[in-house]
């Protein structure tokens, strides 16, 4: 693309996913200074001219996740500062999303707090990835773009069955009913949802399956996987259900604490995921974890909000 008002700037969260979009659309990555003052307060500053620019930001909100979203607010704040025409915070990963209601007494409403805080600092608009809850959108006042990684991982498996002949896709809880039914009628495949109960932050304990693995390989499908226990308790009782093998994808690897660990000691033959968010070097030495990329998908999306052109048909 040769216009000299499109800019697309990275925070340090992703660069290598960002250039990945200026690749795809043939633009330079636009120039900035990001850093530290000694007191690890964080230093900005914008090296080329953006008066009247459209500009999007690219910054997945991932570990250190409260770093990442301040540097972003800063970044959006800075591009309001200098007169841009319009800030679009390109978030292939949300932060808080997990927080999106009050489910308990006396807890926040993060997901609406975030968004709040995203206006407050100047952004136009949202372009996001596989939101943990599609209805975060409406915590925005301003235009919000919803893609789904879906496709990218569809294909992927499409090749796979070739070699598989055959697969269960299976929910993981009773939420991703939607996500998991959606892949299994694109790529044919009966479906299954697990039951579990959450008894802690990140605890979780399964009930039972609905739906029939035996003698199929299952095919676990979410948006994030964080510690990695409800997927490694899943594959577990699909195995114990007759599941001949299980695979997993998701969009988002956050993949903290021990989630590395359990993955390489569990059963699960491969995990499938994204570069949404930049895997960790010890995940990255995992060989059972398998990244596809979305770079292409989201420089679809920002050509299609800079263009002002429909994007409907990259939301399925």
């Amino acid at each position: 693309m040769n216009d000299d008002k499109f800019k697309i700037f990275s925070g340090s969260a992703h660069r290598p996913l960002a250039e990945e979009i200026c690749q795809h659309l043939g633009v330079p990555l636009g120039q900035t200074v990001l850093g530290k003052f000694s007191d690890g307060e964080i230093h900005f500053q914008i090296l080329e001219n953006v008066r009247g620019a459209d500009v999007f930001v690219v910054q997945p909100c991932s570990s250190p996740v409260d770093f990442h979203l301040l540097e972003l607010l800063l970044m959006i704040d800075a591009f309001k500062r200098a007169s841009a025409w319009r800030i679009t915070a390109v978030m292939p990963y949300y932060c808080y999303a997990r927080q999106d209601r009050k489910d308990r007494p006396r807890v926040p409403i993060s997901a609406k707090l975030v968004a709040d805080l995203l206006e407050t600092a100047g952004a136009s608009r949202a372009l996001t990835l596989d939101l943990h809850a599609p209805q975060i959108q409406g915590y925005f006042t301003v235009p919000v773009d919803h893609l789904y990684a879906q496709p990218v991982l569809i294909d992927y498996f499409d090749r796979k069955l070739k070699e598989l002949g055959s697969i269960t896709v299976v929910s993981p809880d009773a939420g991703g009913v939607e996500r998991a039914r959606y892949f299994a009628k694109r790529i044919e495949a009966p479906l299954a949802i697990v039951d579990k109960r959450r008894v802690d932050i990140d605890v979780t304990e399964v009930l039972h399956l609905i739906g029939d693995v035996k003698g199929r390989p299952a095919l676990i499908i979410d948006d994030i996987i964080d510690t990695a226990g409800t997927l490694v308790k899943t594959a577990e009782a699909l195995l114990k259900e007759g599941a001949t093998r299980v695979y997993a994808a998701c969009t988002h690897p956050v993949l903290s604490g021990p989630a590395v660990k359990r993955i390489s000691k569990s059963l699960i033959e491969e995990v499938v995921v994204t570069n949404s968010v930049p895997l960790s070097a010890e995940a990255k030495k995992l060989g059972k974890i398998k990244v596809v990329s979305v770079g292409e998908l989201l420089a679809r999306g920002v050509r299609s909000i800079h263009e002002e052109s429909s994007i409907s048909e990259l939301f399925s």
